[in-house]
């Protein structure tokens, strides 16, 4: 197949790349490298993809009009799997236009760009961060996501509601994954993970917000990268029994549908640090911090409804998922 991946040069985008690649498919990645984190990590990503001969990269922003139509004009794209947007709940509260262009305006270019195709499906992130304040666990699908607690949320959940518009006006399969935090080699340096080994191999103290009173369903990459590629060809369709009284907003009377991608089992924060101790041979020093504003105190995914149509559980557990990211990063920075 001729798969779009958008946003390539991130941290997923580069594992999904790297694992369709590696099957045999034609991969056309896009990204516009911004600046929000370490370019240099960026390139070095796509470097990591340059050996594959079916692999073809173009620096394209989302927000860029006539760019994204002339892509979709000059290809025919048997799947469109758009992970690029700006990411990060804190930066958001500072940087708001930013999300905007990105994730609302780049959005809306990608649904376009598969409505004037026909593609035959579109696959795209969403996050856990939808779910906001909710206090029932695990989070289902089902569950009301009408009270987001930051701008990024917010978009998140203006992409579902915008890839079910054009599942209904225009009949595009839309499949949204709400991801749960992410984890592992070639990780992102905002994450957690990347700056708790940091610190810990400088000597340096670890803020720990919410007085480390927070729990997270850290999920691993090959396991969300194997989520991706046995969902894509799980192309929706319309429910036609849907009533909007039913008010189940994870299917819809078009082609439209939407899934937890995460581990299933939440990790505290605290366990998750002397995992990172522990796989680091080091001791981590933590400076206790109060919450930071538009973050929330736990995630966990109910994850049967994927389970149920890929057939594939998470495998990968904090330990060793931890210790391939340490061994990565010891690797990647010499240290």
């Amino acid at each position: 197949m001729n798969i779009l991946i958008t946003g390539m040069a991130g941290f997923i985008g580069h594992a999904v790349a790297k694992r369709l690649a590696g099957d045999g498919h034609t991969i056309v990645g896009i990204d516009n490298l911004n600046d929000y984190y370490d370019v240099g990590l960026k390139q070095a990503r796509l470097e990591d993809l340059a050996h594959f001969a079916n692999v073809r990269f173009e620096r394209l922003d989302l927000a860029d009009d006539a760019g994204m139509q002339a892509l979709f004009d000059t290809e025919r794209f048997d799947r469109v799997i758009h992970l690029a947007a700006q990411a990060g709940v804190r930066y958001s509260i500072d940087n708001p236009r930013v999300y905007a262009q990105s994730n609302l305006v780049g959005h809306l270019n990608v649904l376009e760009g598969c409505r004037h195709q026909q593609v035959p499906h579109l696959i795209y992130a969403s996050s856990s961060s939808v779910y906001g304040m909710n206090a029932k666990v695990p989070f289902e699908t089902r569950d009301n996501v009408d009270h987001p607690i930051s701008l990024y949320a917010a978009t998140k959940k203006s992409n579902e509601l915008m890839s079910h518009t054009y599942a209904h006006l225009y009949g595009i399969p839309t499949t949204g994954l709400r991801f749960f935090t992410v984890y592992g080699p070639w990780g992102r340096p905002d994450m957690a993970l990347f700056k708790f080994t940091r610190a810990i191999l400088e000597g340096r103290p670890l803020s720990v917000y919410n007085h480390g009173e927070m729990s997270r369903d850290f999920t691993y990459i090959d396991d969300i990268v194997e989520g991706i590629v046995r969902i894509q060809d799980v192309i929706p369709s319309a429910h036609r029994e849907w009533t909007s009284e039913a008010t189940v907003p994870d299917v819809a009377r078009a082609p439209f549908t939407l899934y937890n991608i995460g581990h299933g089992s939440p990790v505290s924060l605290m366990d998750f640090i002397r995992a990172i101790a522990s796989a680091t041979g080091r001791t981590a020093r933590c400076d206790f911090q109060d919450m930071q504003p538009g973050d929330v105190p736990q995630t966990w995914a109910d994850t049967e409804a994927l389970f149920a149509v890929t057939g594939y559980r998470p495998r990968v557990g904090v330990d060793e998922g931890v210790a391939r990211f340490v061994d990565w990063y010891r690797d990647f920075y010499q240290v």
